[in-house]
């Protein structure tokens, strides 16, 4: 059998569509049920018809400003409630919002500002500064109570925002989604989070981060449910004591948020049904010791810029230990080789159909860089997954990542996650580094709690993994590289062991 899912194809958007009303189309009837709680020491609640308010306003104002429908809006803000009402705002009125880090440098910002051609750039105090027409963010609060914009509506293949990749493979790439974007992840609902308009879910992250604004903020609010934000400064060790205060059914974090909440310790927490996690691969450990402390399971999903998630396990269908779970139903997906979908069984790399609505519409002006992306009609991730018989899909690494000890292909993570089982050990990264013209070894980079000795960690590791998989170089670090969306960057460890060692 071959690696490929063929599910029944999912309903495509309706015509006469725009993204921002599919998001608030249930605000007129929960008018005064909270969508937003940003919780800290206080809380500061936003009703629906608050956040209607906030998002179709924003639209007047942006118009009344001068841009039109088409026009790229930079947004460069902060951690607050501004950024998704700004981000929706300029989706409402048909203008396309190109949000970045709050951590970009200048020279980062110019380069983004000459690759998208903004109309307008929206800053923030502190953010780094921006060539052309600029407005400062404190006009955007007045916009709350401006008369509502109608939404423009159209074709759901539009584009409607720009993001930018994580930059985990190389330089980070504008990536044009079209508004029929949110009306995938409708997949995700049951295919992932299990998500009801009774839940509160929490997401660990910021305003401006892209999985909180979809998993932490939109989702939520096309089915009705109540968003809980964290406020600005709160550390992950006080994220348990808010998931009891405000009775969070659903908790959403990146992997090493799990692990510092996990090292705080956890209270009871009677109306928490499960957590989710994303953007990198969790250790097996953090959802042990999740499932430990707390009696819930957390359910992983697999995506990327170019297609959020498409692959994840949920409370109807778990995922078999190891993987990442299951083709979202309606995701076409294949694991695709040389000549197509291998067998299953068999490595290959991770694809989605053409066809699937969530997928982008192509990188930013790049019609060839886009193009080189397919294999006939399967756009490849550049991750490599092996699909069991039952449809199971193990992420094995990007495919640019995966190192080869003897001639076997061994998987970063597979590493990672033994090095990550050492209780002292709390961030992990292996890759394969040059040790002379022609000869590759497996490396280990850790930032652990204390010192471990080298001869202490072999030890472990040779008795989890095979020899040939374990590291022949350990290195321990104060910290390991991340993106902008806080993807482990395997690339920077091994240029930056190469160059130290005079490899490049």
């Amino acid at each position: 059998m071959l690696s490929v899912t063929d599910p029944s194809a999912f309903p495509p958007a309706p015509s006469g569509f725009n993204m921002a009303a599919h998001v608030l189309a249930h605000a007129d009837r929960l008018a005064d049920k909270p969508a937003l709680q940003i919780v800290g020491k206080t809380v500061e609640t936003y009703s629906f018809s608050d956040i209607s308010a906030a998002v179709r306003g924003t639209a007047t104002g942006l118009l009344g400003m001068g841009l039109m429908p088409g026009d790229h809006l930079l947004l460069q803000l902060g951690n607050t409630a501004e950024f998704p009402f700004t981000y929706l705002g300029a989706i409402a009125a048909g203008i396309i919002p190109v949000p970045v880090s709050s951590q970009l440098t200048a020279p980062e910002v110019a380069s983004v500002i000459a690759t998208i051609q903004p109309a307008l750039t929206i800053r923030a105090k502190g953010m780094a500064a921006a060539t052309g027409r600029t407005a400062d963010a404190g006009v955007l609060h007045d916009f709350w109570k401006l008369p509502p914009a109608p939404f423009a509506t159209g074709d759901p293949n539009r584009p409607a925002y720009i993001i930018y990749t994580s930059g985990t493979s190389g330089k980070p790439r504008p990536v044009v989604h079209a508004h029929r974007a949110i009306w995938a992840r409708q997949m995700m609902w049951d295919g992932w989070y299990g998500l009801r308009a009774d839940d509160r879910l929490m997401h660990a992250g910021a305003f401006n981060w892209t999985y909180t604004l979809g998993t932490g903020l939109m989702d939520p609010w096309s089915v009705g449910a109540t968003a809980l934000i964290p406020a600005d400064g709160i550390r992950a060790d006080q994220l348990p004591a808010l998931l009891a205060a405000h009775s969070a059914t659903i908790f959403a974090a990146a992997p090493g948020v799990y692990r510092r909440v996990l090292r705080a310790g956890i209270p009871a927490l009677p109306d928490l049904r499960h957590g989710l996690s994303a953007g990198e691969k969790l250790a097996a450990d953090y959802s042990t010791d999740w499932q430990t402390q707390t009696g819930t399971p957390i359910f992983e999903a697999f995506g990327m810029s170019e297609c959020s998630t498409f692959i994840s396990g949920s409370p109807a269908r778990p995922a078999p230990a190891g993987t990442s779970g299951y083709a979202q139903s309606g995701r076409r997906v294949a694991l695709i080789g040389p000549d197509g979908p291998v067998k299953r069984e068999t490595p290959g790399t991770i694809a989605i159909h053409r066809s699937d609505p969530g997928l982008m519409l192509g990188y930013l002006d790049a019609p060839d860089e886009t193009a080189a992306r397919f294999q006939d009609d399967w756009f490849l991730t550049g991750d490599v997954g092996i699909m069991a018989a039952d449809g199971a899909i193990t992420y094995a690494g990007r495919a640019d990542d995966m190192m080869n000890a003897g001639g076997y292909r061994v998987s970063p993570v597979e590493v990672e996650d033994a090095l990550t089982a050492h209780p002292n050990i709390n961030e992990a990264a292996a890759c394969a580094v040059q040790v002379r013209t022609g000869t590759s070894v497996i490396a280990a980079f850790y930032v652990a709690t204390g010192v471990i000795e080298e001869g202490a960690i072999r030890a472990f590791m040779a008795a989890r993994l095979a020899d040939y998989k374990c590291p022949r170089i350990y290195v321990a670090c104060d910290a390991l590289p991340r993106g902008a969306n806080n993807k482990l960057l395997r690339r920077v460890l091994r240029q930056e062991w190469e160059a130290a060692n005079g490899q490049t």
